[in-house]
């Protein structure tokens, strides 16, 4: 992996800067779900580039409404594996972002200790999606913690 590949998934915000609790903080603030919406949507205007080249079978999470893709890059150096997602819908790449904070920057043993459930329960977030975004939601989880699986 070239440095510039390896800095593309190391240099972004998420589960770092832009992290659980920011979000957890903010949905406090905002006073009802039209805000929040707008605020998960602009997180997801927040994710890195995803590589054009990258949008292929293999990477593709299964079982959402809205086509999505998701790459990881293991850092030997640190042991933390790093996260892309990329979709074609504003909602849910806001929600890809969500995933990315609490998940992206770990390592796989602690990616598979994540209580990503009781976050979307902190945030009341599964009520207020579609139930196809919901279930996509989860594939996409599902994805991170099978990648997660393999590395442990």
């Amino acid at each position: 992996m070239t440095i510039d590949k390896r800095a593309q998934f190391t240099q972004n915000d998420f589960g770092g800067s832009i992290n659980t609790d920011e979000i957890l903080d903010t949905f406090e603030f905002l006073d009802d779900w039209e805000e929040r919406y707008a605020y998960i949507i602009d997180l997801g205007k927040k994710l890195p580039a995803f590589p054009e080249s990258e949008k292929v079978e293999d990477n593709y999470v299964h079982g959402c409404q809205s086509q999505v893709w998701l790459i990881h890059y293991l850092d030997e150096k640190s042991g933390k594996l790093y996260l892309l997602i990329e979709s074609d819908a504003l909602i849910v790449r806001g929600l890809a972002a969500v995933v990315l904070a609490a998940m992206n920057a770990k390592t796989p043993t602690e990616l598979l200790t994540v209580d990503i459930e009781g976050l979307f329960e902190k945030m009341d977030l599964i009520r207020h999606v579609s139930p196809t975004r919901g279930n996509g939601l989860r594939s996409m989880v599902k994805k991170v913690q099978r990648i997660a699986e393999q590395m442990v």
